[in-house]
């Protein structure tokens, strides 16, 4: 029985070795997860074609999770009201009610700081993939494409601080396992503006270039797309009391005070299969799931102003949670219409303040001037208030908050000039919340 059992043993080894020596022999690469692709063959040598891919793909991110964002600041600066009959903390939690507080794990703090850094990632991968390209392009071409690309992350950058004011935010998150630090506020607002600032040294030097690709944006050349980002740092200017530098960005933007208001970098809807509706469209007379507006825009707006038809009355007021309102917020009137990013109204308004803070008495005039642009669109007179810095920056404000309701300024604003205690109080021990908390996850 022994020796039977080393001769089994002795043919075991014999079959099993040259099994062995094969498996020695042979290099076997990992397989990938099919359902968990890596983004490597992407960001080391990416086509043209991956590389539209990208830009469509980080255009249509853009617009992920922007509800949450347009609700949050838009309830909290009291523009309107957000009624659901499935989630309650529209009305109680956004809104201070009794002890209710913001949430740092929840949908409206979590999901809008989410959707914005997955574009900024998008945008790092891009980066990435044009620096890497060996794809038939020049190297003007990648070198506004990163312009792009970084002009993109700035913008996702600042709707993320929008939320975390004071928390700051991170800035660089290129590598994820090795996550820059918070910034403050301040240091975040100088960092967005950074970005903005090299992207539009490349774009300026290659005007006449045009993208690799096609973006939806504001134009297909360096220097159409220069303009957007000139706008957008005349904004990050104003948040940032550079007066000066918001006025010397408008130069090169494409603000035109004669020019029309609606002109601008918008996102887009359509009813296409697999692209994205209008998330700020309810119908007329909604009820159960709807946006009303908050009574005192209404009342306080001067007669004639047609701006007022954003917020058409209903044919019945609607009530929920110790709120009521006899307006709809119909700012968008179908699910494809438009939602600006920036437009040239805002525009209008930023030279407005920047001249206002700078003072003196032609700079005045020149505010006033801007204003009256405003006031004329919207069916009203020239202004006729006192010409002092105060006055015109209270008229400016109200401009604002007529002209850009519902795109997510009035909060914004109030919060820069420390008024947030002057936004209307519905329920009696409501809280005016001036930013987010941090996600818990961070």
């Amino acid at each position: 029985m022994k020796y039977t059992n080393q001769i089994k043993s002795w043919i075991t080894v014999m079959g099993i070795l040259p099994l062995l020596l094969l498996w020695a022999s042979c290099k076997v690469d990992p397989i990938e997860d099919p359902n968990n692709p890596g983004l490597d063959p992407i960001s080391d040598n990416p086509t043209l074609g991956e590389i539209q891919n990208l830009v469509t793909g980080t255009e249509s991110a853009m617009r992920d999770a922007m509800a949450f964002y347009w609700d949050d600041v838009g309830v909290i600066g009291r523009e309107f009201f957000r009624f659901s009959t499935s989630d309650p903390r529209f009305t109680s939690d956004l809104l201070g009610k009794g002890t209710a507080t913001l949430d740092n794990n929840t949908f409206y703090t979590t999901n809008p700081f989410a959707a914005r850094y997955r574009v900024v990632k998008n945008t790092n991968i891009l980066l990435a993939g044009l620096t890497n390209t060996s794809a038939s392009i020049s190297a003007a071409q990648k070198t506004i494409g990163k312009a792009y690309a970084t002009t993109i992350q700035a913008h996702e950058l600042l709707m993320v601080l929008n939320l975390q004011y004071n928390n700051g935010i991170r800035v660089d998150v290129a590598n994820p396992d090795a996550l820059g630090p918070f910034l403050s506020k301040d240091q975040s607002l100088d960092a967005i503006l950074g970005l903005l600032n090299s992207a539009y040294t490349d774009l300026s030097a290659n005007a006449a270039v045009s993208f690799p690709f096609t973006s939806t944006l504001f134009g297909n050349t360096a220097g159409s797309f220069a303009q957007f980002n000139r706008a957008l740092a005349a904004r990050v200017s104003v948040y940032k009391g550079d007066w000066n530098g918001a006025l010397t960005a408008l130069t090169n933007s494409f603000f035109n005070i004669n020019g029309p208001l609606t002109n601008g970098a918008f996102y887009t809807y359509s009813t296409a299969g697999g692209d994205q509706l209008n998330p700020m469209f309810f119908p007329q007379n909604s009820s159960g799931e709807t946006r009303v507006a908050q009574p005192a825009f209404i009342t306080n707006a001067e007669a004639g102003d047609n701006r007022l038809s954003k917020t058409p009355a209903r044919t019945s007021s609607t009530t929920q949670d110790g709120l009521t309102s006899s307006y709809d917020f119909f700012v968008y009137p179908t699910n494809t219409t438009r939602i600006p990013i920036i437009r040239n109204e805002e525009l209008l308004l930023i030279y407005a303040e920047a001249k206002i803070q700078l003072g003196g008495a032609s700079n005045l005039n020149d505010a006033i001037t801007a204003l009256n642009k405003i006031r004329n669109a919207a069916g009203l007179v020239n202004y006729a208030g006192l010409v002092t810095q105060a006055a015109l920056i209270d008229e400016m404000l109200k401009q604002r908050r007529y002209s850009l309701y519902g795109e997510g300024h009035r909060w914004i604003d109030m919060r820069r000039y420390n008024r947030l205690n002057t936004l209307p109080i519905d329920r009696a021990g409501d809280d005016v919340w001036t930013e987010f908390p941090r996600p818990a996850n961070e």
